[in-house]
């Protein structure tokens, strides 16, 4: 039985703890709010905020010794700038931990249009670039490390199927970007098999269908009998919605021995809406 640690357990987070509880493990979960972690039978919820003064040293008395850590607090927004606490969090856990896993973005790639295992870095934003240090505490401390970046995640309550209805979705202009996914229950058992295996390294990690951003567009539209969103310029949109990028994560699946239970949005987004 493993002990695992999950540094900021969100959205996919929480699946990883009921994956790991269900395989059997010991898991400790932290969020700035641990009460919506109450729901989580079998793990230990502990508050917990990066952004305190105190934060090293109480994730350093936190984690137990010899865990296996899951890293996957985003880089923060504070007062209009990002801030990144990875770098001084992982190096107060020196001595601490028997493996790392950071949970990191494909943004990291910058404008690179095609993706994979061997495509190099190139972050272009603040916020990418903060992601890359991240990246390199992760990977520079005395344990092994493995780095993912997962394609936008979506799943249920999360992705074009929700934010379309909301009339929150807007094209790219006209939507023939290229965007990548990964559902996130498909994310989740990749980043669980991740923490128990000894695979190190970074990886890109996204499902098989990269498609336009238009293409979703009508999928959902029809799923759900809306019309399509409005086109937007670039500079109306977050950065992570300006992409256009095709990602190609077998690499990391085939090393875990993982298949994909929705290969594409086409079988994720309906499962996704249903529940």
């Amino acid at each position: 039985m493993a002990t695992v640690f999950i540094a900021g357990c969100g959205y996919t987070g929480r699946r990883v703890a009921e994956r790991l509880v269900a395989a059997g493990h010991e898991v400790w979960a932290t969020a700035r709010d641990a009460a919506p972690l109450a729901d989580l039978d079998g793990v230990r919820a502990l508050r917990f905020d990066a952004l305190e003064p105190e934060a090293p040293l109480r994730l350093r008395e936190a984690v137990p010794p010899g865990a296996i850590l899951l890293y996957s607090i985003p880089t923060i927004r504070v007062s209009g700038r990002y801030v990144e606490p990875a770098p001084e969090l992982f190096q107060a856990l020196r001595g601490r931990l028997s493996r790392a896993v950071y949970l990191s973005t494909t943004g990291v790639y910058g404008e690179a249009r095609f993706v994979d295992e061997n495509t190099p870095i190139a972050p272009a934003t603040a916020r990418t670039r903060l992601r890359v240090e991240a990246e390199r505490a992760a990977a520079a401390g005395d344990w092994p490390a493995l780095i993912l970046r997962p394609a936008a995640i979506y799943g249920p309550g999360r992705g074009v199927q929700f934010a379309l209805p909301r009339g929150e979705y807007k094209l790219l202009g006209d939507g023939s970007n290229f965007v990548s996914r990964i559902h996130v229950d498909d994310l989740a058992a990749i980043v669980a098999a991740g923490l128990l295996s000894t695979a190190t390294g970074a990886y890109p990690v996204a499902d098989e269908g990269p498609s336009r951003s238009r293409e979703i567009a009508e999928f959902v539209a029809r799923l759900l009998r809306l019309p399509l969103p409005e086109s937007v310029a670039a500079e109306a949109l977050s950065e992570t919605r300006r992409a256009d990028r095709r990602v190609d994560g077998r690499a990391i699946r085939h090393l875990l021995g993982i298949e994909l239970r929705y290969p594409t949005f086409r079988e994720g987004v309906p499962s996704a809406v249903q529940q």
